[in-house]
């Protein structure tokens, strides 16, 4: 079995922390934990998870029958055979099996509810970028490109010109006319959805172009200045 396998591993560390990872499994758990760093890191990430939880829960006196069922189980106090201590002693154990069950129970859907809210979000990978660079070759834009997403990040290389917008295009390799693809940033950066044509082989390259604020009013490239050609990563 691959202990270091994430999803297994993180189910493992949390049962350890939670308590209800015993016997057995737990001495074998704790030898991993000396051997593997990985290991020990899972069980800190729990630890550091499950540490909250205990400062919501109010403290609750236990009874007086819990006290003496673990005075009688380390031998501190006599059992008396008399007929009706016999019978609370086997009331006390039956709560004590009672409070146990429900801990137990509180503690998987406590580990259910952790596991799925921590599970980290799928991550898009980026599978294609392009880099606009200007007339010396210095890089203007980053554009990163994932299945779902299409990433522009601006360089501290870019000075933008008043009254001019900078439009980011497609263009087809079939020599069609470019397809706009909205304003480029021109601080910072933005993010927008990946058109499914984008990635596809009908697209030779990016192009960008400058225009009249709010873009090109015929649908078409008013001046390009750049082109840039989408590379696979």
């Amino acid at each position: 079995m691959n202990y270091l396998k994430e999803e297994r591993l993180n189910v493992l560390a949390a049962e350890y922390v939670l308590g209800t990872l015993r016997g057995k499994a737990r001495t074998r758990f704790q030898k991993l934990m000396m051997q593997y760093q990985a290991v020990s890191d899972a069980v800190s990430q729990w630890e550091q998870h499950l540490s909250g939880f205990a400062d919501t829960i109010a403290p609750v006196t236990p009874g007086q029958n819990v006290w003496e069922t673990i005075q009688l189980r380390l031998g501190h106090k006599v059992i008396n055979t008399d007929h009706d201590n016999v019978v609370e002693i086997e009331r006390a154990k039956r709560g004590r099996w009672r409070v146990l069950s429900m801990l137990s129970t509180a503690a998987a859907l406590l580990l259910a509810v952790v596991l799925i809210t921590t599970q980290p979000e799928p991550i898009d990978e980026v599978s294609h970028i392009a880099v606009v660079n200007n007339a010396d070759n210095t890089p203007l834009w980053v554009i990163e490109v994932s299945s779902s997403s299409l990433s522009v990040k601006v360089t501290d290389a870019f000075a933008a010109l008043d009254n001019k917008d900078y439009e980011l295009w497609m263009v087809p390799a079939s020599g069609e006319a470019p397809i706009s693809l909205g304003l480029l940033p021109e601080l910072g950066g933005d993010s927008r959805a990946t058109p499914s044509i984008l990635l596809d082989k009908s697209i030779a390259a990016l192009a960008v172009s400058l225009e009249a604020p709010g873009g090109s009013v015929t649908g078409s490239p008013t001046e390009v200045l750049y082109i840039a050609p989408i590379v696979s990563v």
